[in-house]
């Protein structure tokens, strides 16, 4: 896995997403953009930012662009790259010891300092994306207008719903998932504007309304997976005034299950971001470097993400901890060597091997 070079703070803001509620939409460079007239949006927000950091990498790679960073070994040449400081991304950074940091914050100061549903404890992933794309914490009412804008922009075209439920049972969530969001290609903002031809400054703009369609769909897209696969196909409507995390979780059907729901919040919050040298993140970048659409992009980073030693290592590691529930002993413990010898691919996965 390549590592990301973090330089500076705020060197680099890319792409973006914004969020206010349906009480008004006003032209923003022939795209909508969502504002109650009280707090500025995130679009806003980041059109207003976007020149200063446009003239902040400029200066940086006048400035040092000759600078060595790092050197490469053949051995890392051969291992695709691992450990080599190639990227720039300022989102988030890891440490061994330490754990992640987004725009510099740990997870406990993300924990108190992101505003949290109405009666909640823990942090609203909407407020850790506004976070990742400014650098700044986002007041209450900029979030709720976000959860707004993500709710406002739902809604799945029916031939979406169509092609998920003519996927049989055995196709793997995962290939579903990338299935249904190849095929959001079809309402690209983005690929609609390139065909027809436009400036070259104006790519973060369409590249924002798909990104912004696109997180707003995903839930809906999860959720009936999910209720296909394992449940009985029925998937309940996103509630307009309810916050992303909470329509997540009460379409997967658990929407009343109050612990589930703030395990929800803080679960997408802390895996909003995880540097950008992993392979789902760098495919995701990689494709996008191609100007393919935001849905092309993010559906070629899924497949990275499918791989078992990516994201699927989760799968065989729930089949260890079946496997360890029948490794107990009559007296509560568990036999460490009878639960590691269960399954092999739960093996690979706590000896590290997953990437």
């Amino acid at each position: 896995m390549a590592s990301s070079l973090r330089i500076g703070t705020s060197v680099l803001r890319s792409t973006s997403l914004a969020g206010k509620p349906v009480v008004q939409s006003v032209a923003f460079n022939g795209l909508r953009c969502y504002s109650t007239g009280k707090a500025k949006s995130l679009k806003e927000t980041f059109a207003d930012n976007l020149p200063g950091e446009i003239e902040k990498v400029k200066k940086l790679r006048k400035d040092y662009g000759n600078k060595v960073v790092g050197e490469v070994t053949l051995d890392q040449a051969y291992g695709g790259a691992r450990g080599v400081k190639c990227l720039v991304w300022e989102g988030s950074v890891l440490d061994s010891e330490e754990g992640i940091r987004f725009r510099g914050y740990t997870i406990p100061e993300c924990q108190k300092l992101l505003p949290k549903a109405p009666g909640g404890e823990e942090p609203l992933p909407e407020g850790l994306f506004w976070l990742l794309l400014t650098g700044e914490i986002p007041s209450e009412q900029q979030v709720r207008d976000l959860s707004a804008e993500w709710a406002a922009r739902s809604d799945l075209p029916k031939f979406i719903e169509e092609l998920i439920d003519r996927c049989p049972s055995t196709l793997h969530p995962m290939a579903q998932f990338s299935l249904a969001v190849t095929a959001l290609e079809h309402e690209s903002a983005f690929a609609k504007a390139y065909a027809k031809g436009i400036n070259k400054k104006d790519y973060w703009n369409y590249t924002f309304e798909d990104s912004m369609d696109l997180i707003a769909k995903l839930p809906t897209i999860a959720a009936k997976i999910y209720r296909n696969v394992f449940k009985d196909g029925k998937v309940a409507p996103i509630q307009k005034d309810k916050d992303y995390s909470y329509n997540l979780a009460n379409q997967l059907g658990y929407g009343n299950n109050n612990d589930f729901v703030e395990l929800m919040r803080l679960y997408l919050t802390i895996h909003s971001d995880h540097e950008g040298g992993n392979v789902s993140a760098h495919t995701t970048h990689l494709v996008g470097s191609a100007l393919s659409s935001p849905m092309l992009s993010l559906s070629a980073g899924l497949n990275g993400l499918a791989g078992p030693l990516h994201g699927l290592y989760v799968y065989p590691s729930s089949k260890g901890t079946r496997a360890r529930n029948k490794c107990k002993r009559k007296d509560g413990r568990v036999n460490l060597a009878d639960t590691l010898t269960s399954t092999g691919q739960t093996r690979k996965c706590l000896t590290g091997s997953q990437r």
